[in-house]
């Protein structure tokens, strides 16, 4: 678009209609752009603000047909438009390649296209005035570029797995712009392979043609590893970071970086996909099966799905690394739909750890509860101790232990607000529940019966901790956490003290099993895995393989102590499928076996879902919400395509007093689910009117928590 001459201008200023998308809230109903008028026709992606209702607020420019504020769904002439506000025009406008991501992830999640393009912006957009913005600009401009490095960086040796990899995908990043989209391509390979070296060098080849590179991480913890692996092969290169952590002003000037092009190399968490980089030229999404990368509210995209259709729609190669990949993209692999890149063996040729499946029923059974420490593991930790190797204990529990428990009357710390225990925390002796945040003193005496000799049932994190410190002393004992590394710079403090040397056992959850590259560990111990063997949740025994997969690699990285390395497994199940593929490395055998069963149960990936949730201050009105939900579908075009079960609690079915209910609907094709969900929706937001009662509902697209 383009504005007129001035000189040649009537006196009155032409009008001119803009669409523009804009945050409005879900019950609204507003999920199109909207019609304003403005005295120049800004181009699409321009930022600005807008007048709704009775507030003024961030909206962005559209090209998709607008919608018009009118009772009776008739146009308004453009005169009685609402007028744009101050518009951030030092901005350059976010290109189209980025809208169609925009535009594609709100239909397929089933989102306003408003609430989606302004939530995955940076929040100080919507506070700074056009003046402001343009000083944040001038400042980045006179950024000094990152100094040049002293010496070229040192290059491992590759191995012929890396090599051969990389051929492929040297030859995927010189194809010409008009050829079709390079093939996805899954990069399988054990636990310390060398993915990051592939990352690495084929991001080199990227940024040789110009180009920019993001990198995606499950986790805010492994950005700065990452991070220093990126800056140290890359020095002289701007590398900037886009995840949460971040303070609103930094991850604006990332942003801002990336946006203008100044930024080479993009590192973020799941929000980094929808980083607006005009010269995208590589998408690498390390640890591609981590459920992290799903968004658990609002929208709730899959970032590795959105960065596969973002590098099919800027024709990029895009790499997915994991030792464990979801069955998902297996599967797509499989069928030809992803290219696989396989490299079976450890860098250096070290030996995968050995994996010992201890039988806890071999143990004496005694009343009450057994230290989850068993004689051979302290034995087998005081072995490593006497060599001065460090070990890991994993166990994905925090807090002293999982509850408190009075022997004379069973009563135990259940949390008045949701139906869930409170945990007992012994550093600061409170009660804490995980869901909704209500801490209390611990009771001196219970507060039923008043028995004074009130004990912790179970175990977590924290007491793990105290046992080690307990039985073997001497030995320097550190845990990771969300509770020991909540305040900033604690988790960079600990990992270093680990990685140099000054920790003897590590205690954590799953932060601590999932990328880090410890040198000198040779001892992993899972101490209570079999939970989610029998977890109602299909998708259970899948993510349970990863995380011992994942911990197991964590165990002689260095090759020349990987021949010593174990994985101690304690469990009471030792014979069961799981286990007996995890002892072998197999995860080939794993996958097969879980693909054949979910193929049987007609479970994804050979159906698709949806759930939806209900929740409100009674379960009768959740329950009643989806009931009437479900009886409006059956109507619907498609309807006899989909099998809506019926709605049932959720596994934590309260909530800060609120009732949670779900429903899960499952399609034989995506297109036919797509199209029932878009008829449906819309009948939804009046039938939310009809049932006061309810607080709120959602619907979540290929859903992984269920």
């Amino acid at each position: 678009m383009s504005t007129a001459d001035p000189a040649e201008a009537p006196s009155a200023s032409p009008l001119h209609r803009l669409q523009v998308a804009v945050d409005a809230p879900q019950h609204s109903g507003l999920s199109d752009p909207l019609s304003y008028r403005a005295a120049q026709a800004w181009p699409p992606g321009t930022l600005l603000q807008v007048p709704l209702g009775k507030r003024e607020l961030l909206g962005l420019v559209w090209d998709a047909p607008g919608q018009d504020l009118a009772p009776g769904g008739q146009v308004l002439p453009d005169e009685e438009l609402r007028e744009v506000g101050e518009v951030l025009d030092a901005l350059p406008p976010l290109s189209a390649s980025w809208r169609r991501l925009v535009e594609f992830a709100a239909q397929y999640y089933q989102r306003a296209i408003g609430e989606l393009a302004l939530s995955v912006l940076p929040p100080q957009l919507r506070e700074v005035s056009a003046k402001q913005l343009q000083a944040k600009l001038k400042k980045l401009a006179k950024l000094p570029p990152p100094p040049a490095p002293e010496a070229p960086p040192v290059m491992p040796q590759l191995s012929e797995a890396q090599q051969a990899a990389l051929a492929q995908l040297d030859g995927m990043l010189q194809s010409a712009p008009e050829a079709a989209a390079p093939t996805p391509v899954l990069l399988y390979g054990v636990t310390g392979s060398g993915k990051t070296e592939v990352y690495l060098r084929a991001a080199e080849q990227a940024l040789a043609q110009g180009r920019q590179v993001l990198v995606l991480v499950p986790e805010i913890n492994l950005t700065p590893q990452l991070e220093a692996r990126f800056a140290e092969r890359f020095a002289g290169r701007r590398i900037v970071s886009l995840h949460s952590g971040l303070t609103p002003a930094q991850r604006l000037q990332n942003w801002l970086a990336a946006h203008l092009g100044q930024a080479e190399l993009i590192l973020g968490t799941r929000l980094a996909v929808f980083a607006s980089l005009p010269r995208l030229g590589l998408i690498a999404v390390d640890e591609e099966h981590d459920p992290s990368y799903k968004q658990q509210d609002g929208a709730r995209y899959s970032a590795r799905d959105l960065a596969v259709y973002r590098a099919r729609l800027e024709k990029v190669p895009v790499i997915l690394g994991s030792a464990t990949p979801s069955l998902e993209s297996w599967h797509h692999a499989n069928t030809g739909r992803y290219q696989r890149l396989v490299m079976p063996q450890r860098i250096g040729g070290g030996a995968m750890p050995r994996v010992r499946l201890f039988d806890m029923n071999t143990l004496a059974r005694t009343k009450g509860v057994t230290t989850a420490l068993t004689a051979p593991l302290l034995e087998a930790l005081r072995q490593r101790l006497a060599r001065g190797e460090q070990s890991l204990i994993f166990l994905n529990r925090r807090g002293y232990a999982p509850v408190l428990h009075c022997g004379e009357c069973n009563w135990k710390s259940d949390c008045p607000h949701c139906s869930a225990w409170r945990v007992f925390h012994k550093g600061d002796r409170s009660l804490r529940c995980h869901h909704c945040g209500f801490a209390e003193r611990v009771p001196m005496a219970c507060p039923t019966c008043g028995n004074l000799d009130i004990a912790p049932l179970g175990r977590g994190t924290e007491r793990l901790e105290e046992q080690l410190a307990q039985a073997l002393p001497g030995a320097r004992v550190a845990r990771i956490d969300a509770d020991s590394t909540k305040h900033k710079g604690q988790l960079e403090e600990q990992l270093g003290a680990v990685h140099a040397g000054e920790v003897d056992i590590l205690v954590g959850t799953q932060m601590i099993t999932k990328g880090h590259d410890f040198r000198r560990i040779t001892l992993v111990a899972a101490v209570n895995p079999d939970g989610a063997l029998f977890s109602s949740d299909f998708r259970a025994p899948e993510r349970l393989f990863a995380l011992l997969m994942q911990a197991a690699g964590r165990a002689g990285r260095d090759a020349e102590v990987a021949a010593r390395s174990e994985m101690w497994v304690q469990t009471w199940h030792p014979q069961h499928a799981l286990y007996q593929a995890l002892q072998r490395h197999d995860y080939e055998f794993f996958a097969a076996s879980q693909l054949a069963e979910r193929e049987s149960a007609a479970l994804p990936p050979f159906s698709h879902l949806a759930l939806m949730r209900a929740e409100a201050r009674t379960a009768e009105g959740a329950q009643a919400f989806l009931e009437a939900a479900a009886a409006l579908a059956q109507a619907l075009p498609d309807a006899q395509q989909a099998l809506i079960y019926p709605p049932v609690p959720m596994s934590v079915a309260r909530v800060a007093n609120v009732e949670r209910f779900q429903m899960l609907i499952e399609c034989g094709q995506r297109s036919a689910l797509q199209r029932l969900l878009w008829h449906w929706l819309p009948l939804l937001q009046a039938l939310k009117r009809e049932h006061r009662g309810l607080l709120r509902w959602a619907i979540d697209v290929d859903p992984l928590a269920i």
